[in-house]
């Protein structure tokens, strides 16, 4: 049977298909209003389907949904920080950062709620979805930083900094949005050369990866001025420690 002229040809969604577009709609909520605000009765109107049908993809009711959803913004927000191992450090963090924050301000409520915790929904696999996303942040950063074997000292400073970009992320919300987010970036990507040229002085093998790293910047870039300053001092410790 053909469709009539001037009519839409009807198309039976997949499985698959059908769980993204209930999925996209889920998480739309979740970026405006907090967790326990959102009802299956929501989602299934913004998905444009009745209350049974997202029951039949979710039978686990809120909680699976909410946990599909934590996990498909999880994946997107993990692969804010693949970055091709190439050019500057300072730029491939600053491209990653754009990525991260676009996220954080496209979600703004969703990712306070996913950070912040404290949700009606919140259980020990949603705490492990978060988790999941800052140590893959971390690892992400670690390989840019050129060390076979990061020790302990290099790895916790990396891991400080993820949670200082969260904090960050969360307090730029609250306040309103404010300083612009390019403001907010740059500072992120300063403080990180600056948190890891301070472990420097005391890790010998964090002065050899923050040597190599401001040997790749510009000379005429901000990190690149940072450069020339620390640059002795770095080689130094490098050699002393």
């Amino acid at each position: 049977m053909t469709s009539a002229p001037g009519t839409r040809a009807y198309r039976r969604l997949s499985v698959e298909e059908r769980r993204s577009q209930l999925l996209v709609a889920a998480l739309s909520l979740f970026a405006h209003r907090a967790p326990e605000e959102v009802s299956l009765d929501d989602v299934a109107e913004a998905a444009g389907v009745s209350r049974p049908l997202v029951y039949r993809y979710f039978p686990g009711g809120k909680q699976q949904l909410y946990e599909a959803a934590l996990r498909s913004a999880a994946d997107e927000l993990e692969k804010c920080f693949a970055e091709p191992q190439e050019g500057p450090l300072s730029g491939r963090l600053t491209r990653a950062l754009d990525r991260y924050l676009g996220f954080v301000d496209q979600h703004d409520m969703g990712f306070a709620a996913l950070l912040q915790g404290g949700s009606v929904v919140e259980t020990s696999r949603t705490t492990s979805i978060v988790d999941g996303v800052r140590r893959a942040a971390a690892e992400h950063i670690l390989s840019h930083l050129a060390v076979a074997d990061p020790g302990p000292r290099l790895r916790m400073t990396v891991r400080m900094w993820i949670t200082a970009v969260e904090a960050a992320s969360l307090i730029w919300l609250d306040e309103g949005k404010k300083p612009p987010l390019e403001e907010l970036r740059d500072g992120l990507v300063d403080q990180f050369m600056a948190v890891l040229t301070a472990t420097a002085g005391r890790d010998p093998q964090t002065a050899e990866a923050v040597r190599h790293a401001l040997a790749l910047e510009t000379a005429d870039g901000p990190v690149g001025r940072l450069a020339r300053l620390v640059l002795p001092v770095v080689s130094d410790a490098a050699h002393l420690l």
